[in-house]
């Protein structure tokens, strides 16, 4: 059974090199997006309609096996005064069942405005409504997954989100 974490906490888990995939999960979909193996970039991979939990765990897990995945990214949607509502709580429900079915850690992270970011990049791009509609998730996915590399290289560094490179 995988370990559930903080990613701070789950850092060491996640070791220093390997490919990452990050999940924004939605009611009717879930966002998938994977990081090369030297967690540099991510880029958005699929959009998979939810159907049944064991179906979109399977997908999920092909996804992963398919990339050399060594762990998963799950956005956990947090209220903006910090506490967690029905949705971080499903959130940590499929977290726990998905943890049943792989040993790989599965880290949390902060998730907050991250489709509204992604669905303002995308209208600045002048993307249209349908097109929007059709990628949002995993770019939203992209989004949080790049966050969390972004923090990941921080801690290998050992240094503060911020703080300039010396």
């Amino acid at each position: 059974m995988a370990a559930i974490l903080p990613l701070v906490e789950a850092a060491p888990l996640l070791g220093a090199r390997g490919a990452l995939l990050g999940l924004d999960l939605g009611d009717k979909t879930i966002g998938v997006a994977s990081s090369d193996p030297d967690r540099r970039l991510a880029t958005g991979v699929e959009t998979i309609a939810r159907t049944k939990f064991t179906a979109d765990a399977t997908r999920l897990l092909a996804l992963a096996a398919e990339r050399g995945t060594v762990g998963f990214v799950l956005g956990l949607p947090i209220n903006m005064d910090g506490s967690e509502g029905p949705r971080a709580q499903a959130t940590r429900a499929f977290a726990r069942n998905l943890a049943r079915l792989t040993d790989l850690p599965i880290a949390l992270w902060d998730e907050r405005l991250s489709t509204a970011a992604v669905e303002r990049e995308l209208i600045a791009a002048d993307v249209s409504r349908a097109k929007r509609a059709a990628v949002i998730d995993q770019h939203a996915a992209a989004f949080i997954l790049q966050g969390a590399l972004d923090r990941l290289r921080n801690i290998a560094l050992d240094r503060p989100i911020g703080k300039p490179q010396t």
